[in-house]
């Protein structure tokens, strides 16, 4: 079953960036849109891939920014 959402650590796997760039990016308002749910932060798929699309249209790199 493919999951609807990932936690902060799911989500800096994936993009292989640190947690706490995630961290920075939600205090500065960067990044994807993000849930608080229970006290944890979520970040649903669709949120998840929206933002690699918009990236990957503005950048050469690798879909994720350097911050």
């Amino acid at each position: 079953m493919k999951s609807t959402c990932l936690n902060q650590k799911e989500l800096a796997k994936r993009w292989t960036i640190s947690h706490r760039t995630l961290e920075r990016w939600r205090w500065a308002g960067e990044g994807p849109a993000y849930m608080k749910i229970g006290g944890h932060v979520v970040y649903r798929m669709a949120d998840i891939e929206a933002f690699e699309r918009n990236v990957m249209n503005t950048t050469s790199d690798q879909g994720v920014p350097a911050y």
